[in-house]
């Protein structure tokens, strides 16, 4: 017989996690929706509905049990160039999740499924550029680039008046 007392379960989720799919092209009214408050804020760059559409499947979405979307991410390879990383990179960029869902692991559940979307596509690195605090990329392993190349041509890309910060994270 143990003496042992058992392991106390992790506590139960608050909220229920989200259900994670890639975009499809009809969801590119929503996603142009769902980003429009970042843009208004600075936090994220002004995209057309066209781009959501034709880069449908870049992005992965949160999507609750009644079929609204309440976050995104678009995950994007990059090839490696001449002194760049050892591999194909992803960028992760126009992460957003609505207002209201904002606390309850929208984000989290996006994140992984991020990584793991990386990961099957055996890219070696991926990247994120931040005009907040970052706190979840950090939190999920990322650091501050700087002794890890970013694709150049995202990074030329950047606006520099945002003075957003790289972060990134080895797979």
């Amino acid at each position: 017989m143990s003496t042992a007392a058992p392991a106390p379960l992790p506590p139960a989720p608050l909220f229920p996690a989200p259900r994670v799919r890639r975009a499809r092209e009809e969801d590119a009214d929503a996603l142009a929706g769902l980003s429009r408050p970042f843009v208004h804020s600075g936090a994220l760059r002004e995209r057309p509905v066209s781009l959501y559409a034709t880069r449908a499947g870049d992005f992965l979405v949160a999507q609750t049990s009644g079929g609204r979307i309440d976050g995104c991410v678009g995950v994007r390879a990059y090839p490696s160039g001449p002194g760049e990383h050892s591999g194909p990179a992803g960028v992760l960029y126009n992460f957003c999740v609505a207002a209201h869902s904002q606390g309850r692991g929208v984000g989290a559940a996006l994140l992984r499924a991020a990584l793991a979307d990386a990961r099957a596509r055996s890219l070696v690195a991926l990247f994120a550029a931040t005009t907040g605090e970052g706190g979840l990329f950090l939190r999920y392993g990322f650091t501050p680039s700087a002794a890890l190349p970013a694709p150049r041509s995202w990074t030329e890309s950047l606006d520099p008046r945002r003075n957003a910060r790289v972060l990134a994270r080895l797979l």
